[in-house]
């Protein structure tokens, strides 16, 4: 090959090669890239050097953000699919004693243990005329203001005299409050009225070890508080003097003979209206009491006194005579506006 073809072959690659990278003056394209990459990977650490060293306090704090974000999104995924969904709780209610809990809720027989009676098995009852007492207009009008000037002095007596009490007017006041409606007519109280002065003391026991853990625990600040006008504390002297204790026990379910259960509707509230015809009764007797809802109290104090499971102690009543030196806190009740309204 002659000098002239070899100088127009060599031109000729020439321009290929400036077609392939113009930057190149004859080299090709992929050594020009080689050297960039070359000079991007010589300067590269330095470069992330310097932006590491300025901006590391922020990168750590993102970091441990997302890391947080992330470890509290797999604790949540994690207690979902471990944990069963449970119905919103009911606000706490701390004065609320377990054993005071109603329980009429109607549920069918086969989903309780044990045998429950079939609704519907009694035979209807025979009506019979009421004997109606109607008095004249004078009449009912004094009538119900004695009744109510004599209520209006019931207090709630925490100093009540040893002195005995006759068993027949205790008898007729346990009447009187067990002629209170009930629903479905079930009667579902038991009054237990305990004078033996060792039970008795057994009650005060009970009752004062768990109030003074009420006092400092369960009822929390506000009730204390609330509770210090009255001067009122863990300490119950008058179970130990009061001639007679009367225990009111709501039957939650009744037990007919053969052992079935009966199912006994707004028990609680039924023997709250029995509670309230006892607090009368013993007004008109001239006897005092003060009622008592000790929290926490009542199974122990239903396996002491040897009753039933079916029974949960609702109140606790000392019943007798107020003392001499008896005092009771100054207070005053709302007037008739504040608590009716008529329409």
């Amino acid at each position: 090959m002659g000098p002239a073809q070899n100088s127009a072959l060599d031109r000729e690659q020439g321009a290929v090669w400036d077609e392939r990278d113009p930057l190149s003056s004859g080299a090709p394209a992929w050594l020009a890239d080689c050297l960039f990459l070359s000079v991007v990977f010589i300067l590269l650490p330095s470069v992330s050097m310097a932006l590491l060293s300025t901006l590391t306090p922020v990168f750590v704090a993102v970091l441990c953000v997302i890391l947080v974000f992330l470890f509290k999104t797999s604790q949540k995924k994690e207690n979902k699919a471990v944990k069963p969904e449970r119905k919103p709780e009911a606000e706490a209610r701390p004065w609320v004693d377990e054993d005071l809990q109603d329980d009429t809720e109607i549920r069918h027989k086969d989903e309780e243990d044990g045998d429950w009676v079939e609704s519907g098995g009694e035979e209807e009852l025979a009506h019979v005329p009421y004997p109606a007492s109607r008095y004249p207009v004078e009449v009912m009008v004094q009538r119900s203001q004695d009744f109510f000037s004599l209520m209006n002095q019931r207090r709630s007596v925490r100093f009540i005299s040893p002195e005995p009490v006759p068993r027949q007017v205790i008898d007729n006041v346990i009447r009187t409050a067990g002629t209170a409606p009930s629903g479905a007519h079930t009667e579902p109280w038991t009054f237990v009225v305990v004078s033996d002065p060792e039970v008795k003391h057994q009650i005060r026991l009970v009752v004062e070890e768990e109030e003074e853990v009420n006092y400092r625990q369960r009822m929390g600040d506000k009730w204390v508080s609330d509770l210090q006008r009255l001067r009122t504390n863990w300490v119950k002297q008058y179970l130990d003097v009061a001639p007679y204790l009367v225990l009111i026990f709501k039957q939650t379910y009744g037990i007919v003979a053969g052992g079935q259960k009966r199912t006994h509707y707004y028990n609680e509230i039924s023997v709250s209206i029995s509670c309230g015809l006892l607090l009368a009764a013993l007004q008109n007797a001239g006897l005092v009491t003060v009622t008592t809802t000790p929290l926490n109290c009542g199974p122990q104090l239903r396996l002491l006194l040897g009753r039933p499971a079916n029974e949960k102690l609702l109140m606790l009543l000392p019943v007798g005579y107020p003392a001499p030196d008896a005092t009771v806190p100054d207070l005053t009740r709302k007037p008739l506006d504040d608590i009716m309204v008529h329409l």
